[in-house]
C-alpha cells in the first residue's frame, strides 16, 4: 500500500506537470471540442498539439483509476481516519479537475475558471502527498496513532500557518490567471516591470504586476511564519524543518518566476522554466498543507 501510495502521488504530480505543458504550449484545443475522443477518434492523427492534449487525457485517466483503487484500498483495509480523509480529498479533487478539464474542451471557459482548474489540481496533488505520508507512517509503525504526538503550538502561530496556506493558494490562483490570460509578457524585465517600479496598470501588465506584488508579499509572509516556526519551536524539529523548507521553496519559486520572465522569448527555455515554476509551487503548497495539518493535530492533542 505504501508503494502504491507513492505511485499515486507521483502520478498526480505528473498530471499537474502534463497539464502545465498543455497550457504552456497552447495545446488545449489539440483535440478540438471532442471529449473523451480526440477529434472524433480514439487514437487521433498525429500532430504535436493533439499528442500533447491526448497524452494529458491518457495520463489523467490512468491516474483517476489509481486514485479510485487507493481510495477503496484505504477504506476497506487501513480504516484510519486521517488516511481516509486524505484519500477522499484526493478522489474528490481528481474528479473535479477531470470534469473541469472536459468542460474546458467542450465549452469555451473564461480564464478565471481555468485558473481554478489548476488550483484544484494542486489540491489533488497535495492530498495525495499527505496520503502517502500517512500510509508510510502506518507501514513503518502499524501501532501508530492517527494523531502524531509533539509539543503543542499556540493559537497565534497556528492561525499564522493557516493564513500563510490560504494566501499561498491565492497567489497560485493569480499566477494561473496570468498564464490563462497570456499576460506573462505584460511585465518585461525583473525585478522592475517594463523598466518601472510601478508601470502603467492596464491589460496584461496590470495582471502580471499584481502577481509580482502578491509574490513579493508571499516571501514576507512565509519568512515571518518560518521565523516563528524555527525560533519558537526549538523542541519540535518537524515544525522547524517545515518552516525552513517553506522559506527555501518560496525564494526558489520567486527566482524561478524571474527565469520565466527572462526566457519568455525562447520557446524551449520558457517551457522548462515554466515547468520548474510549477514543480516548486507544488512542493511549497504540499509542505504548507502538511504543516497546517500538524499544527491542527497538536492543538487537538493539547485540548
Amino acid at each position: 500500500m505504501k508503494r502504491f501510495a507513492y505511485l499515486v502521488c507521483f502520478g498526480m504530480f505528473f498530471v499537474v506537470l502534463n497539464g502545465a505543458v498543455v497550457t504552456k504550449t497552447g495545446s488545449g484545443e489539440g483535440c478540438g471540442t471532442d471529449w473523451p475522443l480526440c477529434n472524433g477518434e480514439f487514437i487521433p492523427a498525429y500532430t504535436i498539439e493533439s499528442m500533447i492534449e491526448y497524452s494529458h487525457r491518457l495520463v489523467s485517466g490512468i491516474e483517476g483509476l489509481l486514485v479510485i483503487a487507493i481510495f477503496v484500498w484505504v477504506i476497506r483495509q487501513l480504516k484510519k481516519k486521517d488516511a481516509v480523509f486524505y484519500a477522499s480529498l484526493t478522489l474528490i479533487f481528481t474528479v473535479i479537475q477531470a470534469l473541469m478539464g472536459a468542460l474546458a474542451v467542450m465549452y469555451v471557459q473564461v480564464p478565471a475558471i481555468m485558473a481554478l482548474h489548476f488550483g484544484f489540481s494542486i489540491i489533488a496533488f497535495a492530498s495525495s502527498f499527505l496520503l502517502s505520508l500517512a500510509i508510510r507512517r502506518y507501514a513503518n509503525d502499524p501501532e501508530a496513532t492517527e494523531v502524531v504526538g509533539g509539543t503543542p503550538v499556540n493559537d497565534t502561530f497556528r492561525y499564522g500557518v493557516w493564513f500563510t496556506l490560504l494566501y499561498t493558494y491565492i497567489v497560485i490562483y493569480v499566477g494561473a490567471f496570468v498564464r490563462h490570460t497570456d499576460s506573462g509578457g505584460g511585465c518585461l524585465g525583473w525585478p522592475l516591470c517594463n523598466g518601472e517600479i510601478i508601470p502603467e496598470l492596464t491589460g496584461g501588465t496590470l495582471i502580471a504586476f499584481l502577481h509580482r506584488v502578491a509574490a513579493a508579499l508571499l516571501v514576507l509572509v512565509v519568512a515571518a511564519m518560518s521565523h516563528f516556526a524555527y525560533h519558537s519551536h526549538k523542541d519540535n524539529r518537524e515544525i522547524q524543518l517545515c518552516g525552513i523548507w517553506a522559506l527555501i521553496l518560496t525564494v526558489m519559486q520567486v527566482l524561478s518566476g524571474a527565469l520565466v520572465v527572462f526566457t519568455v522569448t525562447n520557446k524551449n527555455w520558457f517551457l522548462f522554466t515554466g515547468l520548474l515554476h510549477t514543480v516548486l509551487i507544488c512542493l511549497l503548497f504540499s509542505v504548507l498543507c502538511h504543516l497546517s495539518i500538524r499544527v491542527w493535530q497538536l492543538r487537538t492533542k493539547r485540548q
